[in-house]
């Protein structure tokens, strides 16, 4: 096979593996544009709570406190998927510094990494796509629910890439972070429920809503680096490919003048 055939043959790989990569790269502009929505919704929705607690807080503090030394619990959001660069290994980076009592892992690939590194972990899968938040949610209540089971009191927060942020952040959710706030409400809110109720399925509320803003916010920042991500690598097969056609068009026209060159040899006459 010739030089120029077996480029030719190269570039069509290139090109083949260029178009799936730019679907990866469409879906993962699909998922940010439809998250977009959710996130700002769920994060009304949580803002709206911590208000209502606070105004409660004002009047009937009686959240329990967590010592310094409480067991700490901390929910590490990473991929199920790949291309998406270094988003898992840079939030193991983040958790070695935190040394936390136990840890939940979000996302097959988070989970290969934490294995790699010999972390031990509870494992939830994570989301394909932005309808499996919900499942990953359940699973993850039911997974938490089975850690604070063990510990009575316990400090939990979530670790995760935030897109606002640009980065990754730390976010405290229990005990939750209003209870040092201070409302500018002076009138004792009236209540329904007797206080202590009130206060145990607010906090209820609190967390399953924030978690949900968690993960809706990590798969966006998710889906971001995947795209940045899917970017260079299409751009950089655009440049190969160009790169690669250039070297075969020069080799062809080699191949052409060779083949001339042989075909005026045996057109001239045998010698007398």
């Amino acid at each position: 096979m010739t030089q120029s055939r077996t480029l030719q043959l190269h570039i069509e790989q290139l090109k083949d593996i260029r178009s799936i990569l730019h679907s990866l790269r469409n879906m993962a502009f699909m998922e940010i544009h439809k998250l977009s929505q959710y996130q700002q919704a769920q994060d009304r929705v949580v803002r709206h709570i911590e208000t209502v607690m606070a105004d409660f807080l004002q009047f009937y503090p009686g959240l329990p406190k967590v010592d310094a030394n409480s067991p700490s619990i901390v929910i590490v959001v990473g991929s199920e998927r790949g291309f998406c660069g270094n988003f898992n290994e840079s939030l193991i980076e983040q958790l070695t510094e935190l040394s936390p009592s136990q840890i939940i892992a979000i996302g097959n690939r988070l989970c290969n990494c934490l294995n790699q590194a010999q972390i031990s972990f509870s494992a939830v899968p994570g989301a394909n796509g932005g309808d499996e938040i919900k499942e990953v949610l359940s699973q993850l209540i039911d997974a938490l629910g089975e850690l604070r089971y063990q510990q009575t009191l316990c400090k939990l927060s979530a670790l995760y890439h935030h897109g606002e942020h640009a980065g990754i952040i730390q976010r405290p959710l229990l005990p939750p972070a209003t209870a040092e706030r201070h409302s500018e409400h002076r009138i004792e809110p009236l209540l329904n429920l007797q206080p202590p109720q009130f206060l145990f399925e607010l906090v209820d509320h609190y967390l399953f809503s924030s978690l949900q803003d968690v993960l809706y916010a990590s798969y966006a920042a998710e889906n971001n680096q995947r795209l940045q991500h899917l970017d260079n690598a299409v751009n950089h097969l655009d440049e190969e490919t160009a790169r690669l056609s250039k070297i075969s068009q020069i080799y062809r026209q080699e191949e052409i003048t060779e083949e001339i060159e042989v075909i005026l040899l045996n057109a001239q006459p045998p010698s007398q």
